[in-house]
């Protein structure tokens, strides 16, 4: 039974499920919105809200774990010097998450998830 077992698993085993929200967590940051399934938007909240707050402290632990997450030095950067201080007044939701419909091809609902203005 699944009774309090509230991880979404995504079709995947947790190695493949950990790479791709490294991936989509990257991309987010550095292009600022996505497109993406509404559950794989809905788990990368998840990831990104938490990397927010911690950009917005701005301390070496708070970097040092930010690196463990986004592959790459620039995506790390552009979240602290670029995106952490747009939200310096707001205590969280910094996603929103925009349904655009079906999938042509299987019909797959499909979302695009952005930073918040």
């Amino acid at each position: 039974m699944r009774h309090n077992n509230k991880k979404v698993t995504l079709g995947r085993v947790k190695a493949q499920r950990e790479a791709l929200m490294r991936n989509l967590a990257e991309s987010l940051v550095l292009h600022g919105a996505i497109t993406t399934t509404v559950a794989k938007a809905k788990a990368l909240r998840s990831v990104v809200e938490p990397l927010v707050t911690k950009a917005k402290k701005g301390t070496v632990p708070d970097r040092r774990n930010i690196m463990k997450v986004l592959y790459t030095q620039q995506a790390v950067n552009k979240l602290i010097h670029d995106i952490a201080p747009k939200f310096s007044d707001r205590l969280g939701g910094y996603t929103r998450i925009t349904k655009l419909g079906a999938r042509k091809n299987d019909g797959a609902p499909i979302a695009k998830i952005e930073f918040v203005d």
